[in-house]
């Protein structure tokens, strides 16, 4: 059994920042700052808001996921890769389908980049199969196996090629774990409440709880706080299963 401080099991909580506006997005930053440790941008809020919106949470001494899912031509990943770290995120990710040569230009770019910069190096992650999909779904795409056996293979690949950890759902992570060891980084979003359904496009979920007790470094849950009526009443409830989950180990 291991136990952490309330502190460190906050720094574990990843906040899905997908806000419909600059103000909204501040808002939340405001609220929860201090509740979680790091804010999640997006496609939809980057999209609309550019690196802008990056700068001014990280002006508020937060950290920074950057949640683009970079999926290109190695050149294209490596260079997007060094515009991530010039935006100071302490957390991006790219596409593990990418192939080991996308992931392994883009993590010396990156790794590079932060060292001519005087920053800390990105936690560099490779999402394996988004919470999304299913094993039918991978079998309407053309994969071959199920599920689980992708997301060993992508990690497995991303992990060779320098990677500092995986994207990927709760239902994966005892896979993960046995195939990949203790040190590689498992970022787990699909999050749900202990005793919640999901009702959205999220296929493959547990709790907080249930996924750190399988072995996630960080959970990304943002819906079960957004939609609350008290967010931080919420927060309080998921650290609090984050330290029994780490308790349970």
């Amino acid at each position: 059994m291991k136990n952490i401080s309330n502190r460190q099991a906050c720094d574990k909580l990843i906040f899905a920042l997908d806000a419909a506006s600059y103000e909204e997005a501040m808002k939340w930053v405001e609220l929860l700052s201090g509740h979680v440790g790091m804010f999640k941008v997006g496609k939809e809020l980057f999209t609309a808001l550019g690196p802008q919106i990056i700068k001014s949470i990280k002006a508020r001494g937060q950290k920074v996921f950057l949640d683009l899912k970079f999926h290109d031509i190695p050149n294209t990943v490596a260079r997007a890769a060094e515009a991530a770290v010039g935006l100071g995120v302490d957390m991006f990710n790219v596409h593990a389908s990418g192939g080991s040569r996308m992931i392994q230009e883009s993590v010396d770019a990156a790794f590079s980049c932060a060292g001519k910069l005087g920053k800390a190096k990105p936690v560099f992650l490779a999402v394996t199969v988004l919470t999304s999909l299913n094993d039918d779904d991978l079998a309407e795409i053309g994969f071959q196996g199920n599920t689980g056996e992708l997301v060993v293979r992508l990690a497995k690949l991303a992990q060779k090629a320098g990677a500092s950890g995986v994207v990927a759902s709760p239902l994966d992570i005892a896979l993960l774990r046995k195939s990949l060891g203790g040190d590689f980084i498992i970022v787990t979003p699909g999050i749900r409440g202990a005793d919640e359904k999901a009702k959205d496009d999220q296929k493959r979920t547990l709790s907080a709880y249930e996924a750190v007790k399988e072995g996630a470094d960080y959970i990304v849950v943002g819906r079960p706080i957004r939609k609350a009526e008290d967010p931080l009443a919420v927060c309080r409830q998921i650290v609090g299963e984050i330290e029994a989950g780490i308790a349970a180990r």
